[in-house]
């Protein structure tokens, strides 16, 4: 849940970058852990966004920057892709983005963006290529973080949430959901292991101070076997070709209903 005053807060300096950069939002959401859904009490608030130029501004022979980053300001970092980027991320089946799709909390919902954008999910999402993201992301974490008898223990949480998800593409052939609970409830985990997360998701969402401990043997194995399984089973998948003339039309069709707002 995002509180009233952030949410509000989060709103003017979404105008405020529309204003400073002249550009138009089409849609904003929170991402990170706060649309997982397990944020800690003092967890930052991660807003990302795409934006449009005037239509002028893609008239230039000139390679221009594609992205806004604001200066991290106290917990909130704020930051957005420029709609050519993300429309060729989105090509690509870039799990990022097509997260931000599926984000429960939506500060901007302009222009019709995000609906014609869900609508095209069918034609270019690639589960291989998500399965991979998600698989990378798990296996460079777990070797990173919770290897060996002491462990960064939150880091469990960025390496179960990229595991389920990898299961929920095997088992859905989907896009997983943004939300961790989804994934989690979808999984069919043991007792012994839910016994386990249940206790961390509760020490992490209460703020506690998750930093070296002790290894969590039933949650190391699960998460050795499911990489492993995971890593054979993506062999299997095939990455089918997409067009790209279908996208270029959103982006001249984005162009020409918020170029008026210029004006």
């Amino acid at each position: 849940m995002i509180k009233e005053t952030m949410h509000m807060t989060i709103l003017a300096n979404l105008e405020r970058i529309e204003q400073e950069h002249n550009v138009r939002i089409l849609y904003a959401v929170e991402s990170g852990s706060r649309a997982w859904g397990f944020a800690s009490k003092d967890s930052d608030y991660d807003v990302r966004f795409i934006y449009l130029h005037p239509v002028e501004w893609y008239l230039s022979i000139r390679k221009r920057r594609d992205v806004i980053e604001c200066p991290i300001s106290g917990d909130l970092d704020i930051s957005g892709w420029d709609l050519p980027k993300a429309l060729g991320l989105f090509r690509k089946s870039n799990p990022p983005l097509l997260e931000w799709l599926g984000s429960p909390h939506v500060y901007l919902d302009r222009y019709g963006f995000a609906v014609r954008l869900k609508e095209l999910m069918a034609v270019y999402y690639s589960p291989k290529r998500c399965m991979l993201h998600y698989l990378h992301m798990a296996q460079g974490n777990f070797r990173e973080y919770l290897k060996g008898d002491t462990v960064r223990i939150k880091k469990y949480f960025y390496v179960l949430r990229p595991v389920l998800a990898c299961l929920w593409i095997e088992k859905h052939n989907s896009m997983p959901p943004t939300e961790f609970a989804e994934l989690y409830q979808d999984a069919g985990l043991s007792p012994s292991l839910v016994k386990e997360i249940d206790r961390l998701l509760v020490r992490k969402m209460a703020g506690d101070e998750l930093d070296m401990e002790p290894k969590i043997e039933v949650i190391n194995s699960f998460l050795e076997q499911q990489i492993e399984h995971c890593s054979a089973f993506v062999e299997g998948m095939e990455i089918a070709d997409v067009d790209e003339e279908v996208l270029d039309g959103l982006f001249r069709e984005m162009l020409g209903r918020v170029e008026a707002s210029f004006v």
